[in-house]
């Protein structure tokens, strides 16, 4: 372990994390990072995104297969994709890293600062802003606007991209073989990821079927 992983340190006096995950591949790092530095943290698997459902398991049984190794407590929330649906309406065709993942980050931020404040937690991160795919600056805005509801509690907008943190990313998914999931999650990523693919000639995602080592790319998870 690198001596930057031994200093992570939660901010101010929270003594433990509620840390929301996408995926493995994405958690992995940070799970390690967290686990090397002793801090005392708890998955929280909430997603409702992630569509179809065999996307969701795959992503949640993995995760939940690495937290059980490492003796880790891991929350499985509701995939109440109908809430997510309904918040997403009217933005089907927004861009990727636009309107629809603000409104996707919010909402996944919310749930996880709700259950954070009812179970004493009083600092709460995720896994998300790892993915070189994604705008770490929205999602942090989205997770410090969840924590600002609740007094006690705090978004700990720490960049696990530095230090090396996204190659380790990479390493710890093809050392677990993790299933490799290629496009962010939701129906409308799919829907426009395999557009992309078919203007390239190339086949629509199977779902199920690539695992990092196989080809030593990157996911676009989360």
């Amino acid at each position: 372990m690198s001596v930057q992983r031994g200093e992570l340190a939660l901010p101010g006096d929270a003594q433990r994390l509620l840390l929301h995950s996408c995926c493995a591949p994405c958690s992995g790092e940070v799970m390690e990072a967290l686990l090397a530095a002793g801090i005392d943290y708890t998955i929280f698997f909430y997603n409702p995104n992630i569509h179809p459902v065999k996307e969701y398991e795959l992503r949640k049984d993995e995760n939940v297969r690495f937290a059980a190794q490492h003796g880790v407590p891991f929350v499985d929330a509701d995939y109440d994709t109908d809430n997510w649906f309904a918040r997403a309406k009217g933005m089907e065709n927004e861009p990727e890293r636009g309107i629809r993942c603000t409104m996707c980050f919010d909402m996944r931020f919310e749930r996880t600062a709700l259950y954070a404040h009812e179970h004493g937690f009083a600092a709460i991160s995720s896994s998300l802003g790892i993915s070189r795919w994604k705008n770490m600056e929205q999602i942090n805005d989205c997770g410090h606007r969840a924590a600002a509801r609740y007094p006690e509690l705090v978004y700990w907008d720490y960049n696990w991209r530095k230090g090396g943190g996204s190659q380790r990313m990479i390493e710890i998914s093809k050392r677990e073989r993790f299933y490799q999931q290629e496009y962010c999650g939701c129906v409308y990523s799919l829907r426009d990821t395999n557009r992309h693919r078919k203007a390239q000639g190339r086949e629509r995602i199977r779902i199920g079927t690539v695992f990092y080592g196989d080809d030593g790319g990157d996911s676009g998870s989360g």
